[in-house]
């Protein structure tokens, strides 16, 4: 089976029509994924507000825009607040390689096609500039500030849920208002995210941080530049198997504990087994990207073509990408594999502990 995804790239320094635009392509679809899942029954208007005001008040100017031009309705603006959303997952891979003169951090993107918005925006909506992957029309899920300032984040493996904002608008935060990595992880430690994430941040001047953010609040710096989906609290991922979070961690442990220059990391994203081709089950490598904060520039990687950009001479354009997805079979030890690649792309929560004795023979 084939798939494709187009790419855009963006410049607008404030909200305007590009954005405009944006919305009213994405919204019909956003839309009855909210309410589906429950959207309306969360915080109402007032209290997602209040929560903006409370934990990012830099950004409230910003969403009241977003929410004007969006139409102004009350189920626009508590969406775009993102405050106490309904469950969202992903996958990815995330490490970051640092040596005297040089940092790289470079992310898989692993999901289906067709839950990824596709943009990379610029944008200087506090007056500064940023340039990251969009999700939810206004959060990023990886970026970089004309600090150099850089951010990439992975699902953290668990279904638990907290009061909190989406994680993609938290990184928004740290990049509009942060410089370097000790600011950034004072906001990912005041500000709470809704679910578990992993996510790593690198500066300019060489320093960098893994951080495991926790349901509802708190978070917590891990010894090395490596993430994938599952933390080290303790927790079981629901979904170790299906991802194989574990074999991608172990293998990126070692592939940075062998990665002498910088600028060699990227490589090892672009294949197996961090490179993941099941698109069909929900579950693929959408984009490979790669941060430069010494030069406040971005690469995004596919398998036959590259998308340079930066902060100082960012290009608009389109890029359309094909994905052949390798087929598992469906049915091996009685389990429907497809399927549980599409619930879980789509968010859904099949129950995983009764696979436990299977996994144990096919592992």
């Amino acid at each position: 089976m084939t798939h494709f995804l187009t790419f855009d790239a963006i410049s607008e320094a404030k909200p305007g029509p590009k954005w405009t635009a944006r919305w009213n392509r994405s919204w019909p679809a956003y839309e009855p994924w909210f309410v589906t899942n429950g959207g309306d029954l969360g915080p109402d208007r007032a209290a997602c507000v209040a929560a903006l005001k409370r934990y990012m008040p830099e950004l409230v100017s910003v969403h009241d825009t977003l929410v004007k031009l969006a139409g102004g309705s009350d189920r626009a603006a508590r969406f775009l607040s993102t405050w106490c959303p309904p469950n969202y997952l992903g996958g990815c891979s995330l490490a970051c390689a640092v040596s005297h003169d040089d940092i790289r951090l470079v992310r898989n993107y692993d999901l289906s096609p067709d839950l990824n918005e596709g943009l990379l925006l610029r944008s200087e909506w506090t007056g500064r500039a940023v340039m990251g992957m969009v999700e939810f029309l206004w959060g990023v899920s990886d970026g970089i500030n004309d600090a150099g300032l850089s951010v990439v984040l992975a699902y953290g493996g668990r279904q638990e849920v907290g009061r909190g904002f989406g994680i993609t608008t938290i990184l928004r935060y740290v990049l509009e208002t942060c410089d370097t990595v000790e600011q950034a992880l004072k906001v990912l430690q005041r500000v709470p995210s809704h679910m578990p994430y992993n996510v790593i941040v690198a500066d300019a001047s060489g320093a960098a941080a893994n951080v495991e953010i926790y349901a509802g609040g708190g978070a917590k710096v891990q010894p090395r530049l490596v993430a994938t989906n599952h933390q080290s609290n303790g927790s079981t991922p629901d979904n170790g198997h299906f991802t194989k979070t574990f074999q991608r961690s172990d293998h990126l442990n070692e592939v940075l504990s062998d990665t002498k220059v910088p600028s060699a990391l990227v490589e090892q994203f672009t294949r197996g087994p961090l490179k993941q081709d099941r698109y069909r089950e929900g579950f693929g490598t959408l984009f490979t990207a790669e941060y430069e904060p010494l030069h406040a520039r971005m690469t995004l990687h596919w398998d036959n073509d590259v998308w340079h950009q930066t902060l100082a001479e960012f290009q608009e354009g389109q890029r359309t990408v094909t994905y052949d997805s390798t087929i598992a079979t469906s049915t091996q030890q009685g389990i429907d594999w497809v399927q549980i690649g599409l619930d879980y792309a789509a968010g859904k929560a099949p129950d995983w502990r009764s696979f436990t004795t299977v996994w144990k023979d096919v592992a």
